[in-house]
């Protein structure tokens, strides 16, 4: 339970005084036009499944809209642009644009596999998006994005155990509105977007129709082959919508969404850092990289959904109806070695790079650049996922000072991965493989949630969620190759896992004036227990981890000052994850396991505000700081491979090989130690309702360690992007015109590492300067 280490105890005081000696601070913002007599808008967040002012919610929340969210994807960026945009969130890829993997207070998950876990949901349009792959359905045409930190198991369920990021896009009105506009930017990336929505029969059938089209071309040369033919993308996405409401007590909106997207997948980078420093050395240059195999790591998925949301009105309350089918397939192919192995020996190295002309590779000696590659891996994995849900709620509707909800939710998903390697494997050069896996999740919950006022500044809301959740795993086919080369066959038995977890939750909520509020939370969550079987396709058992729990302790303060010009939000946190679930990825093993820690704990704080300094001058920035610690004193691993990288952590006593180390007291993998946003909006008007517009904004992070274990190599600090929009509008016709820029700096930011062949990197997109036009009308 937290609150009972001292270690936490003196965590929290030093991040109070951080806290307090912390001058940043930040939080959504509305477009500056929209700013009206002066002051900010009220913002509306829906994160208790209610619609609520965000200064009334006792939880941590930030919200993006308006312009500070749409210039995050004016570069036709994918919703990994919302890493470091809000306190405490951090994302990163290592499957291009199809699998993203979040992090909210230091809490996430680095399996790269398309059946793992995640702590972070992300909820779109109030349905849970569970398969990584259909998280990254792209955003477009958006009313906001809401964080919601901390756990959130009470209404929302399993998986939540680090925070929400909550979808919400435009729904149709009875209002004729509608926008266009399109981009172009370096490499020939084009951005087209629009929507248009209204009433097909007045009052009764309303509809909004939005479209989506994103690309770029090849921009990444292959220098072994001399191609230019890597870094493209061809993204087209749709959602139409139906709202019908016959009557004033009942509303059904139907939704359709759909996605097709063909491209490049990560670029992996060999040998990008020199043993004993994690700076990018020689061997890197972001337009080249030298691939001889992986097909220039082509990627394609397909993805639909159906939701139908139902509501019916009563006297004193809301009965609500959410029904969804979600379904993607596609595959993500790579060179993970990403270099050149010539067992001939004789191909010719490239100049200014490092090579080794007598590599071994599975024992056999080989020419390899950049540097040396010990390992021949090109990998497909390809995933075919559907889920169902359903959930009803029943929500009081009065304004009263006795207000509930309570509801059940059911979901039923299935996934099949195939794992195709293309690799020597150190038996047959060239190689293939396939190994097909099958997981099925079903998991159903009941929940409830209340609040009384105590008296009329005062607060206090409970809530309780039991959830039943098991998943069941088998082979479906084995690798024909490992069979073909007379190894013995291995088939991992059906694997089945269940559990039952209740989860709750305690707040309140002490209005000190009109303007400013204390609340404190104690709320608890779980993951649900994890079958990791990707190791199947290379001749291992599968893993199993017990699912995790936290406790969560949370205090916060809301305030909005100078007579509604700032806003300003700060929290304190601390929490205790049991039976912590964590990834064992790569090192020198080169597996992919799940396992459990003992124990992790982190304490930190968030600051979030807006202040609107005059009318034509907005200002938000944002601050967090993580301190996190795995908690486990037997806990080990294996890292990187002898002399490729420098481990820091002590050897495992109790291995006899002294090839493990332990990882007592490490941070969590991925998370960062603190995280800075910056936004400025400053118009001058021009007249005749028209104006010029300048905007910058900027996210930086600070400490990351992104491996399990501790090494010189696989360390970030200091990283940081800017954008920047220069245009005019005029806001009687709806015409806006505008320059942009994303990563104006040309920052070349680590983002992950592959650690089991080589000292391999990936990293953020590079610059690119544009000119933006749009139309909007109705609006």
């Amino acid at each position: 339970m937290c609150g009972q280490n001292p270690t936490n105890s003196r965590r929290a005081a030093r991040a109070l005084t951080l806290a307090v000696g912390t001058l940043a601070f930040g939080m959504s913002g509305a477009p500056l036009k929209a700013q009206t007599g002066g002051v900010l808008e009220e913002i509306t967040v829906t994160a208790q499944k209610r619609e609520e002012s965000l200064q009334d919610v006792p939880i941590s929340v930030a919200t993006l809209s308006g312009e500070r969210l749409n210039v995050l994807f004016s570069g036709s960026e994918d919703i990994l642009a919302l890493s470091g945009r809000i306190p405490g969130l951090y994302a990163e890829s290592s499957n291009g644009r199809a699998a993203p993997r979040f992090y909210l207070r230091g809490l996430g998950n680095i399996d790269f596999d398309l059946a793992a876990s995640q702590p972070v949901s992300v909820i779109m349009d109030d349905v849970v998006m569970e398969n990584v792959v259909l998280k990254s359905f792209p955003l477009f045409d958006m009313q906001n994005v809401e964080v919601i930190r901390g756990p959130q198991g009470t209404l929302f369920g399993r998986n939540t155990t680090a925070g929400i990021i909550k979808v919400n896009t435009r729904r149709p009105t009875h209002e004729t509105t509608g926008y266009v506009k399109g981009s172009w930017a370096t490499f020939d990336t084009i951005n087209l977007e629009g929507a248009i929505g209204g009433s097909l029969i007045e009052d009764t059938l309303a509809a909004r129709v939005s479209v989506l089209q994103r690309s770029r071309d090849e921009w990444i040369t292959n220098g072994h082959t001399g191609e230019k033919s890597l870094g493209d993308y061809d993204e087209t996405a749709g959602r139409a919508q139906l709202l019908w409401t016959p009557s004033d007590s009942f509303s059904a909106l139907l939704s359709f969404q759909s996605r097709n997207l063909d491209g490049t997948s990560s670029i992996f980078r060999a040998n990008v850092f020199t043993t004993g420093s994690a700076s990018l050395n020689q061997n890197y240059d972001r337009e080249t990289v030298y691939y001889d195999g992986g097909d220039n790591n082509p990627q394609g998925y397909d993805s639909q959904g159906t939701t139908l949301n139902l509501q019916w009105d009563f006297d004193h309350a809301t009965v609500s109806s959410i029904t969804s089918w979600q379904e993607a397939e596609g595959f993500s192919r790579g060179d993970i070695d990403a270099g050149v192995i010539d067992f001939t020996q004789s191909v010719q190295v490239p100049s200014g790079i490092t090579f080794d002309p007598n590599a071994l590779v599975f024992g056999v000696p080989a020419l390899t650049f950049p540097g040396t590659i010990t390992v021949d891996s090109v990998t497909q994995d390809g995933a075919d996922t559907d889920q169902f849900t359903q959930e009803f709620r029943i929500a009081s509707q009065n304004d009263g000072r006795f207000n509930w909800q309570i509801g059940a939710f059911y979901f039923d998903s299935d996934l099949t991965v195939t794992t195709e390697s293309f690799a020597s494997f150190g038996f047959v050069p060239g190689s293939r493989q396939d190994t097909v896996i099958k997981q099925t999740n079903k998991t159903w919950a009941v929940f409830g949630q209340s609040s009384f006022d105590l008296t009329d500044t005062f607060t206090v809301t409970a809530g309780v969620r039991y959830t039943d959740d098991e998943k069941d795993f088998e082979v479906l086919q084995f690798g024909q190759l490992w069979l073909d080369i007379g190894i013995p066959t291995f088939i991992a038995g059906p694997i089945h896992a269940e559990d039952d977890q209740t989860s709750w939750e305690l707040s309140a909520n002490w209005a000190l004036s009109d303007t400013s509020s204390l609340y404190g939370r104690y709320s608890t969550g779980f993951r649900a227990q994890t079958i990791q079987g990707r190791d199947v396709a290379f001749l291992e058992t599968p893993s199993v981890a017990a699912p995790e729990t936290i406790d969560s302790i949370e205090a916060g303060w809301k305030a909005t000052l100078f007579n509604n010009r700032m806003r300003l939000n700060a929290a304190l946190f601390m929490y205790e994850v049991d039976d912590m679930q964590l990834s064992v990825i790569g090192g020198a093993a080169n597996v992919n396991q799940v396992i459990n820690a003992d124990k992790g704990e982190a304490v930190g704080f968030e600051l979030d505000a807006e202040w609107l300094i005059t009318e034509n001058l907005l200002v938000t920035a944002g601050a967090s700081w993580n301190d996190t610690e795995i908690k486990d004193r037997t806990l080990s691993t294996v890292p990187c491979g002898s002399g490729q990288c420098t481990p820091l952590d002590p050897v495992d006593p109790t291995d006899g090989t002294g090839s493990r180390v332990l990882l007592d007291g490490n941070p969590f993998p991925r998370a960062p130690e603190t995280t800075y946003n910056l936004t400025i909006q400053y118009t001058a008007e021009l007249g005749n309702a028209s104006e010029m517009y300048f905007m910058t904004d900027w996210a930086y992070t600070g400490k990351i360690n992104m491996p399990l274990y501790e090494a010189v190599e696989f360390k970030t600090d200091g990283q940081f992007e800017g954008g920047l929009r220069v245009g005019y509008r005029n806001l009687d016709t709806g015409w806006d015109i505008a320059l942009f820029g994303r990563n104006i700096t040309d920052e070349h930011n680590v983002l992950g590492f592959v650690d089991f062949s080589n000292n391999t990197g990936f990293v953020n997109e590079p610059r690119i300067w544009g000119i933006e036009a749009g139309y909007k009308f109705g609006e």
